[in-house]
């Protein structure tokens, strides 16, 4: 008998440890430090440069913790942002998180071709192929779950989620107790699968 979604969802959650890190940061310190960000990330974190890197703001600050803490010390590769974390105390780190956190999204457009495709698949899940429901993690609109670190997927550029649900699939972005869940939820996706998610978040609000 197949696990049902929801019970397959709660199985995920009980064998990893996702504690919620406590906010705390100050986001009026955070947006000094934030000047270099906006190279490639845009005024804000909301337009960056290429559509590769990230929105950053609306996130939710404890993913955006977690995520600096992980990049700082090696355990997330990004080579872009080799060195630029160097010399950060937790509490710089917890500033920035915070002033990201408070900056508006700006939501994209999707295309319409694949949009009903992915919101059976975001909303639903694949009982069949054994995949949750995105949206119970994230939310049925994509704001995320910011207590629990789970990061605003609507909005969100595009190709930077292509490109991400891709390592996650591949095992590249790999090493948390989040990314362990999207390993196994990611490498149950097609291309096509994750062409049409990525399309249909972009422009989910």
């Amino acid at each position: 008998m197949k696990q049902p979604m929801a019970g397959y969802l709660l199985m995920l959650l009980a064998g990893t440890s996702l504690a919620a890190t406590p906010g705390g940061g100050d986001p009026v310190a955070g947006e000094s430090s934030a000047a270099v960000c906006a190279g490639c990330h845009g005024q804000g974190g909301a337009a960056p440069t290429m559509g590769l890197y990230p929105k950053l703001s609306g996130l939710g600050e404890a993913y955006l913790f977690r995520q600096l803490q992980a990049i700082q010390s090696g355990q997330r590769e990004v080579p872009q942002m080799t060195g630029l974390l160097n010399g950060l105390s937790e509490a710089d780190l917890r500033d920035l998180a915070a002033y990201f956190n408070e900056q508006p999204m700006t939501v994209g457009q999707a295309s319409p071709d694949t949009v009903e495709r992915a919101q059976a698949l975001y909303r639903g899940g694949d009982l069949k192929r054994g995949i949750p429901a995105c949206s119970a993690c994230h939310s049925p609109n994509g704001q995320g779950n910011g207590p629990a670190g789970f990061p605003r997927l609507g909005g969100q550029s595009a190709e930077y989620l292509a490109a991400q649900l891709k390592a996650y699939r591949s095992g590249e972005r790999a090493g948390s107790a989040q990314a362990s869940i999207m390993t196994d939820i990611a490498g149950k996706l097609t291309d096509d699968d994750i062409a049409a998610l990525a399309n249909y978040l972009s422009g989910l609000h």
